[in-house]
Order: C-alpha cells, then structure tokens, then sequence
C-alpha cells in the first residue's frame, strides 16, 4: 500500500483520462490520494473529485506562484472555505523564487497567514519552497510553538536542511527528482529517518523516471518507491509500510 501525499490530479491535464488515471493508481497500490489546492479556480474540480472518490483528500490554500495583486481577494475565499467544511490540510502553500520574483513580499505574508491557520485549525501545511528553503525552514521555526506539522513538498536540499527540518517536527515530501541522475538527492536521503519521510508524484509534474518529460499521474508513485528502496537500503516492501505509517498518522487518516 502506498499513499500518494501530494498530487494536483483535478488538473486540466487529466480532463480527458481521469477516471482512468485513478484505477491505474489503485491498481498500483496506491491506496490514499491528497490534493493540495493552487487557488479559487480549482476549488470546484478538486471538490467534485473528492467527492466521486472516497480515497481523494482535499486540502485548501494558496499555491505561492497564483500570489497576485488579488492575493487578499483569493485568502479571503479560501478562508471562508475553511470555516465552512473540513479539510485534511493547509497547502499548497510557501514562497517560490524560481519563477517570478515580482510578489516574493506578498508571498511571504500570505504563508505566514495560512501557517497560522494550519496552526488554529491544527491541520498539517503543506509547504512549496522552490528556491527558498531556508526561508521557509526559519519562517516555520518562527512559528513552531510544539504543534505545527507538515511536509516540506518536493524536498530537494542539503543534509543540514533535512535536520532543521526534521527538528522541526516536519516531513519531507519525495517525488520524481529522486530519480534524477544528477539531482544529488541519493546522497541526502540515506542521512535521513525513514520516520520523516513521505512519498508525492506532485502529478501532473515532476514525472519519475523513466516518464520524464511527460505527464506524471500517481500510478507511478511506484517508481519513486522503488528508487527510494534501493537509496535507503530497505526492502519496498517496508518502506511502503513505513511512508503509509508516516502519512496516516501525518493527516490522523483513521
């Protein structure tokens, strides 16, 4: 059994195959799906997936890349939607440096707010940090009062950045980069407990190899595992146990 803890598969991408896409999923083992929001404008199709699917989680908030000149605007509905029904999760939220630098200032609050959401409703966040590890890390240490968890999404960095993070209390999300030749990550994770790790395809991007390239979907969380296995020197068989453990007890899956 494995648990896809991070997948935007209500995308447009998908349009054409979903139902599809979500059997090849299960039938891959992939027993849980959670789906990070990006902004207003995928709220519905996320719902509507959650609700056909009963292993689908929604999880609100603002991606850090849709943070505009109407951020406040979009937080707004994104808090409402909060207040009227549940959700296992805070996120996609954080700062990303990569792209557009233009709201980094807008970003930064707009995280700090839905931290402190994840923080009143005691949800996990989920956290975007392109370019911007360590700030996020110590935005994170600023607000850690004990009870703040999560997943540092796509983590992609140094040894030291793994210990503050998991100092922190907080997970770091594996994707499709740990399958990359030169992406320097099979020399980070064995330094890492299999206890603050969880896997992600971050579908429909970051595809594993060997789908590099094209569209990912959770089905190949499976690929991702398998590398991973063989990075840390356990059976697949236990680090799918282990990751599953680590998701359930993350977002208190009953």
């Amino acid at each position: 059994m494995l648990v896809d803890t991070h997948a935007h598969i209500y995308a447009e991408e998908f349009a054409e195959d979903r139902d599809e896409m979500v059997a090849r999923a299960k039938s891959e083992g992939v027993s849980q799906i959670y789906m990070p929001n990006i902004d207003i404008s995928s709220i519905d199709a996320m719902h509507n997936l959650e609700e056909k699917y009963d292993y689908c989680h929604s999880m609100m908030g603002l991606h850090p890349c849709y943070v505009k000149d109407d951020y406040k605007e979009q937080l707004i509905v994104i808090e409402k939607w909060l207040n009227d029904r549940a959700y296992v999760g805070i996120g996609e939220v954080g700062i990303d440096l990569y792209w557009d630098k233009t709201h980094a200032f807008e970003q930064q609050i707009a995280f700090e707010r839905q931290i402190q959401w994840a923080a009143d409703l005691k949800l996990p966040v989920i956290i975007h940090s392109r370019d911007s590890l360590d700030i996020t890390i110590d935005t994170i240490g600023r607000f850690q009062k004990g009870y703040l968890k999560g997943i540092f999404h796509c983590f992609n960095g140094t040894v030291e950045q793994a210990k503050k993070i998991i100092d922190l209390g907080f997970l770091m999300g594996v994707g499709g980069v740990i399958t990359y030749k030169n992406a320097g990550m099979d020399q980070v994770f064995p330094h890492c407990p299999m206890e603050h790790i969880v896997l992600e395809t971050d579908a429909p991007y970051l595809s594993p190899v060997p789908f590099r390239g094209k569209r990912n979907e959770s089905s190949y969380l499976i690929h991702i595992a398998r590398k991973l296995s063989a990075i840390m020197e356990i059976s697949y068989d236990d680090l799918a146990a282990q990751t599953t453990r680590n998701a359930i007890k993350l977002f208190d899956l009953k």
